[in-house]
């Protein structure tokens, strides 16, 4: 985005939060007390080095990896690797991919930052490809079986999972699992539907699949919940609103889900969705991750301007 749209951005944040202690000091005088409390809310932290959209992410030793994506009012897609340290609260650039595509998913397995699928002209939709830490370098890993684009990954009980996505064409309802002792890729139980542009998280010992599209386009808001002692999927909580192109972070007893200016917390305890509070700058196809008791909102496609983001958005979380 451009260096005026932030500044206009962070111009009205701080505003909102002078109004807010205003009102804060008027209740304050008027005989409120200091007990009042109030609610979180979004702050800015530092910008990726490079705007995009539809990254593949993962967090891995406390940071945040952030891989290839478009820009996508050119539908140019990339190559950029990079990390976000919250303790330093900077980011580091990281070797390119070896070759540049967009809507993969991401995930961290072995001990590595893995990439899996995505599409461009030069990539075939089946690519995998794995980045070492320590050694700072990629590798080819085993490809999937067939192109997926627009799907999910998690890592769950020592496996990896590629879930749904575009093939490339259409939705699918295919799950693929990956074992590192055998270094192949075999079919799991397929979704109970074809979908693409969803998220998955892990979430008290089973998988959340949360959102998307189907074939018809229609978003969702379906959840379907990954049993691995029934080895079924059955329906969750719905969400609040239809939503694809999201990202979610599951810390502690809540799963949060964000997508352009809806931000829905689940609550374990309660068994619902709430509101929670809306980004400063609303965005798709972007990543959230929760680290330590912070959620952090990066990159993605800014809403309703359409045009991608390096925008980094934090805030606290219980």
């Amino acid at each position: 985005m451009s260096s005026q749209s932030l500044s206009e951005a962070l111009r009205r944040h701080r505003l909102k939060l002078g109004a807010a202690l205003l009102l804060s000091a008027l209740i304050a005088g008027c005989g409120g007390g200091g007990d009042e409390t109030t609610s979180p809310e979004w702050s800015f932290g530092p910008q990726m080095p490079h705007r995009r959209s539809y990254p593949a992410s993962a967090q891995l030793g406390g940071k945040i990896y952030v891989a290839t994506g478009m820009v996508g009012e050119t539908g140019k897609p990339l190559d950029f690797v990079e990390r976000f340290d919250p303790k330093r609260n900077e980011w580091s650039s990281l070797p390119a991919t070896p070759k540049a595509f967009s809507a993969a998913a991401g995930a961290t397995f072995d001990g590595r930052f893995w990439v899996i699928g995505g599409n461009s002209p030069e990539a075939s939709g089946k690519q995998v490809y794995s980045y070492g830490v320590q050694q700072g370098r990629w590798r080819s890993e085993a490809p999937l079986p067939v192109p997926r684009t627009n799907l999910a990954a998690v890592t769950f009980r020592g496996k990896l999972y590629a879930i749904g996505g575009l093939d490339p064409l259409n939705p699918t309802r295919t799950v693929f699992v990956y074992d590192s002792a055998q270094r192949r890729w075999t079919k799991g139980t397929p979704l109970p539907v074809a979908l693409q542009a969803h998220s998955a998280v892990v979430f008290r010992d089973e998988i959340w699949v949360i959102g998307g599209r189907v074939r018809s386009l229609a978003r969702q808001r379906r959840v379907w919940i990954y049993s691995p002692k029934s080895d079924r999927w059955r329906a969750g909580p719905p969400l609040p609103k239809p939503m694809d192109t999201l990202a979610t972070s599951a810390t502690g007893n809540e799963i949060h889900a964000i997508v352009d200016d809806i931000n829905v917390i689940y609550d374990g305890d309660t068994g619902r969705w709430r509101q929670g509070p809306r980004l400063e700058m609303p965005r798709h196809a972007l990543a959230v991750y929760t680290i330590g008791d912070t959620l952090y909102a990066v990159g993605g496609c800014l809403y309703p301007q359409l045009r991608d983001s390096s925008v980094v958005e934090k805030i606290p979380v219980r």
